[in-house]
């Protein structure tokens, strides 16, 4: 099976299999969601379920559990939502103290139940289930090393590369905690984990902690943790947020607690600040506050940076709601819904037929003519990546018979790809790499178009504006990107001036 330089994401080709219908998706895509929980005498498996149902956001390809009852491990995944993959009677198979568990993003390519996680290997002391947000950089590198150390490679993921190494490293005479440590200095990249084994769970975090992990007490019991990739994965199952897993740090829970231990020497923060405008769930925690309250700020500082005289302000659900909310307050300009969004469209494999497919995106997304009828209308949005998406809801909103569109991203323009777990096209396919923001709004078709400036974004954080990775924005990468991985998404030495 090819091994793709972000292998989490072999093909970003979603709805279809037939090539010729085949569509790149028009936003950011999280890669996955991961959860673990060390709880004596809980039934870990529905706890993990639950966790996995709050972060089907990050996810919707596939999901998978395991669960260590003494020495044996128990495994389910499969392809689907988690209501899909799960029921009672699987998950009363899943018996034991420990879990851990995954939300794969959705792609099509590599669609595979192969490539479900968690991702399971044998050691010299027992098995080991590992569940990954994030990517690696240095694939091939790693992969090379794997080989020599005579490796089998059941799948096509970076995720079951790093349990390969963890399991080799204990195959040489390490504990679980030694071999960990040894295996995560052979990765480069991103990579937030939970690791389940006989013994216990870990919780780890690269050096620069680019995607989130959490740690929650599940309740009085000093002895039962919860981890997940977002708060909103401890309130479910009515747990305690303590504190997130640091860049650098391994936290160890077993029957005697949970230790903490800053396996990397140098780290050096850089929280992907997309998880902030986009990706998480608006109730999760982040940086001291909800994410639903950092998009209504960021909403207020673009409508201090764009101001623009209409009548209505509008969010395109779900993610540019709270921005658009924020733009009203500080504009004084009256926020409606414009915009109602079918939530129950899913994943589908049945394609629209042509005529519906050239109506624009009425299956998701479904103007108020009579709200919008005459109306000069300021549609906020968290981002563009093509613009093929943000050109229909335009027309959509015209066709309803708005006079004017003014077109507000809470976000700067995305000008590069991500290497570190987010699924963006290629430069070339970056309508902000390419093309001027008046370019741009003409492409889309709209009145007029801003996005919030780089300085804006971070300041709203309200914290140290170095500790946040912005790398799609600006092209400043802070690990370090293989030549030949970069040249294969990388096709301009730099972007078209936006501003």
């Amino acid at each position: 099976m090819p091994l793709t330089d972000h292998p989490e994401q072999e093909s970003n080709l979603t709805m279809t299999n037939n090539p010729s219908e085949r569509q790149l998706p028009d936003k950011p895509e999280e890669a996955c969601g991961v959860f673990g929980v060390y709880a004596p005498g809980k039934k870990v498996a529905k706890l993990a379920y639950f966790g996995l149902f709050a972060l089907q956001h990050r996810g919707q390809e596939s999901a998978g559990i395991a669960t260590f009852d003494g020495e044996k491990m128990h495994l389910h995944k499969d392809m689907g939502l988690v209501s899909q993959v799960f029921s009672e009677s699987t998950l009363r198979e899943l018996p034991g103290h420990i879990a851990i568990g995954h939300n794969r993003y959705s792609t099509t390519g590599s669609s595979r139940i192969v490539n479900a996680q968690p991702a399971a290997v044998e050691t010299r002391l027992g098995q080991l289930a590992l569940a990954h947000n994030g990517n690696l950089v240095n694939t091939a590198e790693l992969r090379q090393e794997l080989t020599k150390r005579n490796c089998d490679f059941a799948s096509s993921t970076d995720s079951e590369m790093i349990a390969l190494a963890i399991g080799t490293e204990v195959d040489k005479g390490k504990d679980w905690l030694e071999a960990c440590i040894s295996a995560f200095h052979l990765c480069k990249g991103a990579f937030s984990l939970t690791i389940a084994t006989p013994a216990g769970v870990m919780g780890v975090r690269d050096p620069h902690g680019v995607r989130p992990l959490v740690i929650g007490l599940l309740d009085t019991n000093p002895n039962r943790y919860v981890l997940a990739s977002e708060t909103c994965a401890l309130d479910i199952i009515g747990a305690e947020y303590l504190r997130d897993v640091e860049p650098g740090e391994l936290v160890w829970i077993t029957e005697e607690g949970m230790a903490s231990f800053h396996w990397s020497q140098k780290p050096q923060r850089k929280l992907c600040v997309f998880e902030m405008i986009y990706f998480g769930r608006p109730d999760s925690i982040m940086e001291g506050s909800t994410l639903y309250n950092y998009r209504m700020r960021i909403g207020r500082v673009l409508a201090a940076e764009s101001p623009i005289n209409a009548d209505m302000v509008i969010g395109v659900p779900d993610s540019g709601i709270p921005a658009a909310i924020g733009f009203s307050q500080v504009s004084g300009i009256p926020y409606a819904e414009g915009l109602i969004k079918n939530r129950y469209v899913g994943r589908t494999f049945i394609q629209p037929t042509q005529h519906m497919r050239e109506s624009g995106i009425r299956m998701k997304l479904n103007p108020l003519k009579d709200v919008l009828d005459g109306k000069r209308v300021i549609m906020v949005d968290d981002s563009i990546v093509r613009g093929t998406t943000s050109r229909k809801i335009v027309k959509a909103l015209r066709d309803a018979g708005a006079a004017e569109v003014h077109m507000r991203i809470s976000s700067p323009p995305v000008t590069h790809p991500c290497f570190y777990g987010i699924d963006t096209d290629n430069q070339d396919q970056l309508i902000a790499a390419t093309k001027s923001v008046e370019e741009i709004g003409k492409q889309i078709g709209v009145d007029s178009l801003a996005y919030l400036s780089w300085d804006g974004m971070l300041k709203a954080t309200g914290e140290n504006t170095e500790t946040f990775c912005s790398a799609c924005f600006t092209g400043d990468y802070p690990i370090a990107i293989p030549e030949d991985v970069k040249r294969s998404k990388l096709i301009l030495e730099t972007p078209v001036a936006v501003s």
